[in-house]
């Protein structure tokens, strides 16, 4: 699926910037701009390598200025706004940009037509880009490239006492050195420093502005009426490939993972391939992981549980999922999943009571599309450690209650997914028993009594454990009145318990639910009635007086608004498979489903072209907000498709609550 846009789309130098493209390489490292080719963010990059996969992340090459010589005009082709005088306005030149296997922008000025593709080397920090010249100008052209270099770790701030050295292919500054290959004239000039101006990073809160650095310049003169292709290569290995091979090396795997899911909707086929960027190589673990969202998250573990079964499994890289389980099984620590894994030898962070429940969730899908009873027999010690310590107790005063309920969260501990704290003030404080911690709660007991006898083991006791939990999470959770699930059962009880949020959908669209059928279709329809817009879940209603209609402003406040109402995508995936499992994936469900879709559907055009995003404010959602490209919300929409052709991958089992038998046959099969 590729996304043109043309002069009516790219108007003016805002609308040139408002959305941006997306490479990876594997490793964590990526290559990202605007479409007006320009650095709206200090994250930004035509090359930010990664030295250390997936975290150790430098940006090298911020950007290319690009000016054309002809017909006796000095024209840009690169746009970027500058701190302190006027902007590069390359957009008023720019005819198309095509954003599909390789990113593709063509520009007219002056009777010359200049073509620029970009491709990332997979496993590699190297990108390149080529150049194609055609001159019809009446006299010889010349195009002048200006790289402009940061060598500063993500994040980090450039100073104009930084030197840097010059060689005859590569440039050295900080202590790193990047090599590059250009088949133009070289132009050195003394090191001179420019301040970018950041306007997607200003709204936020972040910092307005930057710096770059540029010693030399490239030169490309083309004679009249000749065509002329000219490419540039930067690496931080010495051994260069050429662009053109990086450039159909990339156009193959592209097309290759869009494929890889076997659906046959485009849709599904346009995030199938966006969830490759998300599944890159961690070393510190030599295995898979999962990066939460660019360009600001590395790897943690809910997020990875939450995404897994959209990007590994419903693109069928069985394999990779498998490597991501493994890790995570490898580093289980009293009963408990890391949710963060710093790196050079630092301990992981175990701050979550979703993830090891969620990974009970990811075996299941896993086993149920490979079949793989070596490795739940490999992972059941670990899988019956966690049950045996959430019930007797670990941290973050995480244990199941006399109720058979799971009890999490205390003092300043934030566990669950709504985890923002601002100093000692906790925005959504959620201790006690929150609604989808027990939903997961009881799908991991259901889980583990199924696969208990692959391993040997007999699985009634697991039974018995989710009836218990199943009969008080119905009693105690669901308020027939309003016809919702509470948030959280607090002890003692508070306002924000009967606060309407979307985590209770997901005690209907887990493999195993504790809901009747009638409990269940209250909840969709309240979630939809309440929750629903076409670009997610909020995260609580708008009636609420806590509720934030704007996600916006210095990080304070943006963290009080992101989980009051923010928009969220990724619960997306839990309202649409709950839509289908309460309509027994009737055709009629089906379509309103796919009407649905078809109102997302455009979201792929703004932000990061191609992807999802993380967030939208909850008042208006209209701009995405937070990560331009965020793993849950791309994985969890995938798997939505993929349920709409193919039910079973749902994973849905058991039966109702009020069915007559506890485990009926699969729902959608």
């Amino acid at each position: 699926m590729e996304f043109v846009f043309g002069k009516q789309d790219l108007a003016d130098q805002a609308r040139a910037q408002e959305s941006c493209f997306l490479l990876t390489n594997g490793l964590g490292g990526y290559c990202s701009l605007s479409a007006g080719w320009s650095a709206t963010r200090g994250d930004h990059a035509l090359l930010m390598a990664c030295l250390h996969a997936p975290t150790l992340r430098c940006n090298m090459v911020h950007r290319v200025g690009e000016v054309l010589e002809a017909a006796g005009r000095r024209v840009p082709l690169s746009t970027q706004d500058l701190a302190g005088r006027p902007a590069e306005e390359g957009w008023r030149q720019l005819v198309t940009f095509t954003a599909g296997a390789v990113p593709c922008w063509v520009y007219e000025a002056a009777g010359v037509r200049v073509t620029r593709e970009v491709a990332m080397a997979r496993g590699a920090n190297t990108v390149a880009v080529r150049y194609t010249v055609e001159n019809h100008s009446g006299a010889p052209c010349t195009l002048r490239l200006t790289p402009w270099f940061c060598f500063v770790p993500k994040g980090g701030r450039l100073t104009r006492r930084r030197a840097f050295t010059l060689g005859d292919h590569w440039l050295e500054s900080g202590g790193l050195r990047l090599y590059f290959a250009a088949d133009a004239r070289l132009v050195p000039f003394p090191t001179r420093f420019e301040s970018l101006y950041y306007r997607q990073d200003a709204p936020d809160g972040r910092r307005a502005t930057g710096l770059c650095a540029a010693n030399h310049e490239l030169v490309l003169t083309v004679a009249d009426g000749r065509t002329r292709r000219s490419s540039l290569v930067y690496g931080m290995e010495p051994d260069l490939p050429a662009a053109g091979a990086l450039l159909n090396a990339q156009r193959v795997r592209v097309q290759a993972q869009a494929r890889a899911c076997g659906l046959r909707d485009p849709l599904a086929r346009r995030l199938s391939a966006a969830a490759d960027a998300f599944l890159v190589r961690r070393a510190s673990t030599d295995g898979m992981t999962i990066l939460a969202g660019y360009p600001f998250f590395t790897d943690w573990g809910r997020d990875t549980m939450i995404a897994l079964p959209g990007c590994a499994l419903t693109t069928r890289r069985y394999g990779d999922a498998r490597s991501i389980l493994q890790t995570f099984l490898a580093h289980e620590r009293d009963g408990l999943m890391p949710n963060l894994f710093p790196d050079h030898d630092a301990p992981p962070q175990y701050n979550t009571v979703d993830a090891a429940l969620l990974f009970f969730n990811c075996v299941w899908l896993y086993h149920r599309q490979t079949g793989d009873d070596a490795f739940v027999r490999e992972a059941w010690d670990t899988m019956a450690r966690i049950l045996h310590r959430y019930r007797t107790g670990t941290r973050h005063g995480i244990h199941a209650d006399a109720d058979g309920l799971l009890c999490a969260g205390e003092g300043l501990d934030q566990v669950t997914w709504m985890d923002v704290r601002i100093g000692t003030h906790l925005p959504t404080p959620r201790h006690g028993k929150p609604v989808e911690v027990n939903a997961y709660w009881y799908n991991a007991l259901r889980i583990a009594a199924r696969l208990a006898p692959l391993a040997g083991q007999d699985g009634a006791g697991y039974d018995r454990l989710a009836d218990r939990a199943g009969a008080t999470f119905r009693e105690k959770f669901f308020m027939p009145e309003a016809g919702c699930l509470r948030d959280v059962l607090s002890d003692p009880p508070c306002r924000a318990d009967s606060q309407l949020r979307c985590n209770q959908i997901w005690a209907v669209s887990m493999p195993f639910t504790p809901l009747t059928r009638a409990q269940a279709a209250a909840v969709v329809a309240t979630v939809r009635r309440e929750l629903y817009t076409p670009c997610g879940l909020r995260t609580l209603a708008p009636g609420d007086p806590d509720f934030h209609p704007v996600y916006g402003g210095p990080q304070a406040v943006r963290d009080l608004a992101y989980h009051q109402g923010t928009v969220w995508p990724f619960p997306l995936g839990g309202y649409w498979l709950a839509v289908l499992r309460t309509a027994d994936f009737a055709p009629e469900a089906r379509a309103a489903v796919r009407r649905d879709l078809d109102a997302l559907a455009p979201a792929l055009r703004e932000g990061c072209i191609g992807s999802l995003p993380e967030i939208y404010d909850g008042g208006s959602p209209g701009p995405s907000r937070g990560c331009y490209a965020q793993a849950w919300s791309v994985g969890e929409v995938l798997r939505v498709l993929e349920a709409l052709e193919r039910p079973e991958a749902a994973g849905f089992a058991g039966g109702w609550a009020d069915a007559a038998t506890a485990d009926c046959t699969r729902q959608g099969e």
